[in-house]
């Protein structure tokens, strides 16, 4: 009886550390500061992985880029109707904007073209670009931003270049190409991770 309460005790401690040890852990969001850069998260467009990336704190946009050399960050945006469809975004707008420098602007955007998807709120954004050994990856990149053209669609959440393609493809979404350009270095996770996060801003 003995060893059958110690069997039975073992097995329970081991699918409760299989349970914590397989928990996802969470997607992370917003900006953070590490000395004189800005770190946020993104997906790579061709695996849907997460990646980060590096941009110098107030950097201007290079004005004599070599065209050749930019390639396009995509700003996928969603409509609060879509929260519980696409979770956790790169960067919050509802209940306090994570990322402050461009953040803001990107919901007012949205709300002001197609106010009939985003006019009740704005979820938040995805970053989306070419990670590294892919033939658009560059340091120098154009913000091309993504706004669905009705609610259904929104609720996919799109973190690749397939699924982006789809969504264009079928008038789910339209782009608008912004005069923006920024440098951006990918740095690791654990850059990301040691880097502070910056004040949300309503």
């Amino acid at each position: 009886m003995q060893s059958r309460r110690l069997l039975i005790l073992l097995v329970a401690v081991g699918m409760a550390l299989t349970g914590l040890t397989s928990a996802s852990p969470p997607v992370p969001s917003g900006e953070r500061d590490l000395g004189q850069t800005v770190i946020e998260p993104g997906y790579d467009v061709r695996s849907g992985n997460l990646i980060y990336i590096m941009t110098p704190t107030g950097a201007r946009s290079p004005s004599h880029a070599d065209v050749h050399a930019i390639s396009p960050l995509y700003i996928v945006v969603y409509p609060n109707s879509a929260a519980n469809s696409v979770g956790t975004m790169n960067c919050a707008h509802d209940g306090g904007d994570n990322c402050p420098d461009h953040g803001p602007g990107i919901s007012d955007l949205a709300q002001t073209v197609v106010p009939g998807v985003y006019g009740n709120g704005v979820w938040g954004h995805d970053h989306i670009m070419d990670g590294p050994g892919g033939d658009e990856f560059n340091v120098t990149w154009n913000v091309v931003v993504v706004l669905f053209t009705n609610a259904a669609a929104a609720n996919t959440h799109v973190t690749t270049e397939t699924q982006l393609d789809a969504v264009l493809d079928a008038g789910d979404a339209f782009t608008i190409e912004t005069p923006t350009i920024i440098h951006g270095n990918i740095v690791s996770s654990a850059a990301y991770r040691r880097a502070a996060p910056v004040l949300p801003v309503q």
